[in-house]
């Protein structure tokens, strides 16, 4: 099983990228101790080096699911910032939100579409009428239905039933990449500052 976490900073200040890294480091610590993986999938870099305004995490294992529910909605990580000594502020939030990386393609073959013959009325005459020349072809995997009788033939309305099918496979395909894009980027505008579902400190050295 495997899950993708996408980590965002938001719109917050410089600290909030750095809190990322920071949360970051912390989540991967975690799921090796459960014995799980992670891959850092994608990353944005912040402004200052080794930071980042967002990352997209791979987590995979049994337990996967799981795992990332904890570590997902505010996260807050409390120290005092490195940038900014006049600063009295601790608390630097970071969102995160399981997400879809990679939408699945449609893999189009003809054996998966059942063809039928049929009539259809409108212009033509009487001849379009009388003859089943007319396709209507069904993508049982997805559903959908074309109907094709812009030709005399048979054999050509077929034809264009099938390259008709998979145009709108291919274009239902895009859509759904393109709708999966605009969630991951809407989740940098979701960060809520304030009653973090969970709060991460530096490890203080024992003296």
């Amino acid at each position: 099983m495997s899950v993708h976490l996408l980590l965002s900073a938001g719109r917050g200040p410089q600290e909030c990228a750095w809190a990322l890294a920071e949360l970051l480091h912390r989540l991967e610590a975690d799921a090796a101790r459960r014995n799980l993986g992670t891959q850092r999938a994608e990353t944005v870099p912040g402004d200052r080096p080794g930071t980042y305004r967002s990352a997209v995490v791979r987590i995979t294992g049994d337990d996967a699911e799981t795992f990332a529910a904890s570590w997902t909605g505010t996260l807050c990580w409390q120290a005092p910032s490195p940038y900014r000594s006049s600063t009295s502020r601790k608390n630097w939030y970071v969102t995160a939100r399981p997400c879809r990386l990679d939408t699945p393609r449609t893999t189009f073959a003809e054996a998966d579409v059942d063809v039928v013959a049929c009539r259809t009325g409108g212009p033509g005459g009487q001849h379009r009428n009388k003859a089943s020349t007319a396709v209507r072809a069904t993508h049982r995997p997805t559903g959908l239905v074309v109907v094709v009788d812009t030709e005399r033939q048979f054999t050509l309305n077929r034809r264009l039933a099938m390259r008709l099918l998979r145009q709108r496979i291919e274009n239902d395909d895009e859509a759904a990449e393109r709708a999966a894009t605009t969630a991951r980027w809407h989740v940098h505008d979701e960060l809520v500052r304030g009653n973090p579902t969970r709060t991460e400190r530096p490890v203080r050295s024992p003296r």
